[in-house]
């Protein structure tokens, strides 16, 4: 027997419908380019996605065609992620940091059949128009009196709010299977070409209500939100659905995410919850040192992307009382997959021990399971101490890759292999150690690099720190410690300092001060570049 309730289907759509019908006061602050601020609301921005919808659909899309963007954070991006998936579409959010051979490869394989673009990025266009063999028009994010007057590009354009202006608006939201595509993202191609991670409208619904609750965002009508983690990398990790969800203020920092632009937002529009890799609160932490300013409206921040120091932690909540949410996920995984909130029992934890609780990634989420496997495929204890390759299912979790057949990373039943080496306890906190590539094995011995550069960070003098491992004629890999100095300190006090706080066995071979680290697209340190420069340091 089934049960006598509604089968509505669980669609994008219904997100911007219902802001913009019962929380359409409520403001959505956009930042352009220029660092210029707009202010508009739902109940508008709900008229607008309706009139982009229609224009969609007089542009000949259907369901399942793929609508690409190169854009940042900004107020028309917002309105593309709900006009595209709400007619049945699939909005693919580029990477605009990526190789342009990458972004070329990326277009291409997705079959885009328009193409949005930001003005900042014409020149881009210009440069790989001529590659893009499905691309129809070029919509550029503007209207026609802000565009140059000579635009060299070999494809049909459009205005974006010319289009919007001259349109009609939709009536009447098209119905479809929640299981329908809804937008499609990239990894960053860290090995070899980028892979096509497609989200579903179920999936997006069920991350959203997942990622709103008390022991995920924990997110309400009360809060004001700033989606600093951009809107081409895994759907600002989700949270410009959740805000519209919950009804919260938004705001769109657009491309601007220097210390100073960040400060500026945070402050003037009260900003009560953020989201970002670590290097953005570098940048931030650093802005603040220098001027002696304090953050007087932020409550929490989520912290992902890449594991986030201890110091950072406490930099956080001592100087600002601002609770840090440590994070994990992945592309795809939606990105949600675990979330480190404390339980009842660590109460009783001192400050020094909550911190250290806090630096591991968390705990699933409700619908997420997770475990670790050696190499033969043996799942391997709970206990906190065994380390072993991470797995994660779910029913937002990518069970396979656009356009690719085979996936080894995929098994039939679900589970998907993450890349990340990672410990779980008994409680079902997760911390991750190292990425499989990068881990370093000495002499039969597994180091942590990331470890040994969260215990590096938190000395006072070092900025960034990076560790790889370099080839070595005994123990075939070693530690080497590459540093970004914040004041003069020399390598035998970085030794000192790690002394006790790490085995032996782990000490760094050698330390090089660098000027600065090479970083990805997504705010991740480029290890590979460092390998591949360093890789003979030591031999030499």
């Amino acid at each position: 027997m089934l049960g006598l309730m509604s089968d509505q289907q669980l669609l994008i759509s219904s997100l911007i419908e219902h802001s913009g019908k019962y929380h359409g006061e409520t403001q959505i602050v956009d930042c352009d380019s220029e660092g210029k601020v707009f202010k508009t609301n739902y109940r508008v921005t709900l008229l607008r996605v309706k009139k982009l919808a229609n224009s969609l659909i007089n542009l000949n899309v259907k369901i399942g065609d793929r609508i690409g963007t190169l854009a940042w954070s900004n107020l028309r991006h917002l309105e593309l992620y709900y006009g595209v998936s709400g007619i049945g579409a699939i909005c693919h959010t580029i990477n605009p940091r990526l190789f342009k051979e990458q972004i070329i490869f990326i277009i291409n394989d997705a079959k885009d059949k328009l193409l949005f673009v930001d003005l900042d990025f014409l020149d881009l266009i210009y440069d790989i128009c001529d590659s893009l063999n499905t691309v129809e028009y070029i919509i550029i994010l503007g209207h026609t009196k802000n565009i140059p007057s000579k635009i060299k590009i070999a494809k049909k354009i459009i205005f974006y709010d010319d289009l919007i202006e001259k349109s009609n608006s939709l009536k009447v939201w098209p119905l479809f299977s929640e299981n329908t595509a809804s937008s499609l993202c990239y990894t960053s191609g860290t090995t070899g070409n980028p892979k096509g991670v497609l989200y579903s409208h179920r999936s997006t619904l069920i991350h959203t209500i997942a990622a709103a609750n008390p022991d995920s965002f924990n997110l309400s009508s009360l809060d004001v939100i700033m989606p600093i983690a951009p809107m081409f990398h895994a759907n600002a990790w989700g949270i410009p659905y959740v805000a519209n969800m919950v009804g919260a203020k938004l705001v769109l920092p657009g491309r601007h995410l220097d210390g100073k632009s960040i400060y500026y937002l945070l402050e003037k529009e009260k900003v009560t919850f953020t989201a970002a890799v670590p290097t953005v609160w570098l940048a931030l932490f650093q802005y603040l040192e220098k001027t002696k300013k304090k953050l007087n409206f932020l409550k929490s921040c989520m912290i992902g992307g890449s594991a986030c120091p201890k110091i950072m932690i406490e930099n956080f909540e001592e100087k600002h009382n601002v609770h840090v949410i440590h994070a994990w996920g992945m592309t795809e995984t939606s990105p949600l997959g675990t979330v480190n909130r404390p339980l009842n029992k660590h109460e009783k934890f001192t400050k020094n021990q909550r911190y250290d609780l806090a630096t591991k990634q968390g705990r699933p989420v409700y619908g997420v399971d997770i475990k670790i496997e050696d190499d033969k495929g043996n799942e391997l204890p709970k206990d906190g101490n065994a380390t072993g390759n991470l797995w994660v299912k779910g029913p937002w979790i990518c069970k396979g890759y656009m356009n690719i057949i085979d996936s080894e990373a995929h098994k039939e039943d679900g589970w998907f292999l993450t890349g990340d080496v990672a410990n779980i306890d008994q409680d079902g906190y997760m911390q991750i150690t190292d990425r499989v590539k990068d881990v370093i094995k000495s002499g039969g011995e597994w180091i942590s690099t990331i470890e040994v550069e969260n215990i590096a960070v938190g000395h006072p003098k070092v900025k960034e720190a990076a560790v790889i491992g370099v080839r070595h004629k005994k123990w075939d890999e070693r530690p080497l410690l590459l540093l970004v100095k914040s004041e003069e300190v020399s390598k035998e006090d970085i030794y000192k300092f790690l002394s006790d706080k790490i085995a032996k066995w782990w000490m760094p071979d050698e330390i090089l001060f660098l000027d600065e680290l090479p970083y990805t697209a997504t705010g991740k340190i480029k290890k590979v570049d460092l390998k591949t420069k360093y890789i003979n340091y030591l031999i030499n």
